[in-house]
């Protein structure tokens, strides 16, 4: 069990530096944000589904994520 949330942890920090990648351009929202993003969708996708199919679940959480949290970002700090 604790080997499944480590590895959750370090997926979850590959996902967010994905999430990252995910939306081009200029982006007002710290790092730190997306990988706690990118954490938040490894956890919630590993708890639903594990393996393969989990990562690539977390990989389309997180970019989802990022997006509905970037835009919520962008708009508070203009």
């Amino acid at each position: 069990m604790i080997g499944r949330v480590i590895g959750l942890i370090v997926v979850g920090l590959i996902v967010g530096s994905l999430g990252r990648l995910v939306r081009p351009g200029p982006d007002p929202m710290p790092i730190w944000l997306t990988i706690t993003v990118g954490l938040v969708a490894s956890i919630v996708s590993g708890i639903l589904i594990g393996g393969l199919l989990g990562f690539i679940l977390a990989i389309v959480i997180a970019a989802l994520l990022v997006g509905m949290v970037g835009a919520g970002y962008s708009a508070r700090t203009r």
